[in-house]
């Protein structure tokens, strides 16, 4: 039985976890399969830059990955619980790796190749993620896990603020070809380095999925993931909280942000910083979450995502571009407090066996509400005025986390009580 999170403010020196050569082999794995999740919508950007791909064509390939991503998600979750988890780490991660290369191929010459490829990339990044996740509880003890989360999610948040320029700065030796393989090579790393966990250190039981002679379909077992989730209060109302904002903050500042950056202060560079802004602040809630460890877990994380309402907030009043910095530095600061116990949390309390199911419901709902939300956001600020739309995204931000923290079980992300 795993030991119930602290239960008062307690620091962490992390530096143990970073001796432990299975993690950082895990870590590793992550961070490469983020830099190529990243890498390859950036580099198709400079592909359309050179004229080797046109706008229509870039939507077309990015909407093809997508796409694959969102079916493959829950299907990577009932594999992930059926099978070992860096298995299908491993194929995941070496299908995408395969079909990279593909897109390269067919870049200027084939955009139905490309986008047979993207299709493919796309199901092997959305399989990885909940393969990874149980993964993390495999690799890590649960007293360090909260550790682990933050420095695998610290990582992605470097990748995002050093990528754009180091990218940019090959692109001046390479071609965007040679950047595509350059992603697969990336991606074959997230395959082959990751360790093996506990299900690959011991044989299936008899009665577990992996062992049984006759296993249910498909959706039977993601829907014996639902019901798991149904078991967490806490889950259900936190995920219901984290789409409610990505699908309306997140998108709507992602929609009106390059808008409000040109036609209010007259230059992108309002853009640029806001952007690294948000990215900076996300770094320091990383770092932050590394260490510190909240009375109340829970509702600390829902505090610091309600914290995105400030990036819509500051761009429906009429502030100074600074304010403007300042709230996207806040949103990033509370992502990263939400994320990190999140994902600590799911891993914690999640029966075992049916962890990476339930880690697929949560990347499917929230990855894939974000499409949704910014296919919604541009109609409603033509018919109704970015004033309104902003405001009310605002509001939904600051509202939905504490409607989620009336839930009993959200104090702590959990259902066994706690002594304040």
């Amino acid at each position: 039985m795993t030991a119930p999170p602290a239960t008062t403010s307690e620091l962490v020196h992390p530096r143990p976890l970073l001796r432990d050569t299975a993690f950082l082999r895990l870590w590793s794995g992550s961070t490469a399969s983020g830099l190529a999740t990243w890498a390859m919508p950036f580099v198709l950007g400079l592909a359309v830059l050179e004229s080797s791909l046109g706008p229509g064509g870039l939507g077309l390939v990015l909407a093809t990955r997508t796409a694959g991503f969102l079916v493959a998600v829950p299907v990577g979750g009932v594999l992930a619980d059926r099978h070992s988890r860096r298995g299908v780490v491993r194929w995941s991660a070496l299908a995408a790796a395969a079909a990279t290369p593909l897109i390269a191929v067919g870049l200027g010459r084939s955009l139905p190749l490309m986008a047979a490829a993207a299709l493919v990339v796309g199901a092997g990044q959305g399989a990885c993620r909940p393969a990874f996740q149980a993964l993390t509880a495999e690799v890590v003890a649960d007293s360090r896990r909260q550790q682990a989360n933050a420095a695998l999610s610290l990582s992605v948040r470097v990748t995002t603020l050093t990528a754009p320029a180091l990218t940019a700065l090959l692109a001046t030796v390479v071609g965007t070809g040679a950047l595509l393989l350059g992603t697969a090579a990336l991606w074959l790393a997230a395959g082959l380095v990751p360790p093996g966990g506990a299900r690959d250190a011991s044989p299936a039981s008899p009665d577990s999925p992996a062992g049984a002679g006759e296993r249910a379909g498909m959706l039977r077992e993601f829907a014996d993931g639902v019901r798991e989730a149904r078991r967490h209060p806490w889950f259900l109302a936190g995920l219901a909280a984290l789409a409610a904002v990505i699908t309306t903050g997140y998108s709507a500042t992602g929609v009106v942000l390059p808008l409000v950056s040109r036609d209010r202060y007259g230059t992108e560079v309002v853009l640029a910083l806001a952007t690294t802004g948000y990215t900076a602040g996300a770094l320091a809630g990383a770092v932050l979450m590394a260490r510190w460890r909240p009375r109340t877990l829970g509702w600390a994380a829902l505090a610091g995502l309600a914290c995105y309402g400030f990036a819509p907030l500051s761009l429906w009043l009429p502030s100074d571009a600074a304010f403007v910095v300042a709230a996207y530095a806040a949103a990033g600061l509370g992502i990263e407090l939400f994320n990190v116990p999140w994902f600590t949390a799911i891993q914690r309390e999640v029966e075992p066996r049916l962890l990476a199911r339930v880690s697929s419901l949560d990347f499917l709902l929230s990855y894939g509400l974000a499409p949704a939300g910014l296919a919604l956001i541009a109609p409603a600020v033509a018919a109704f005025g970015a004033g309104p739309v902003l405001a009310g995204c605002a509001l939904v931000c600051f509202l939905a986390p504490a409607a989620a923290a009336t839930v009993p079980t959200a104090r702590h992300f959990s259902r066994r009580p706690h002594a304040p």
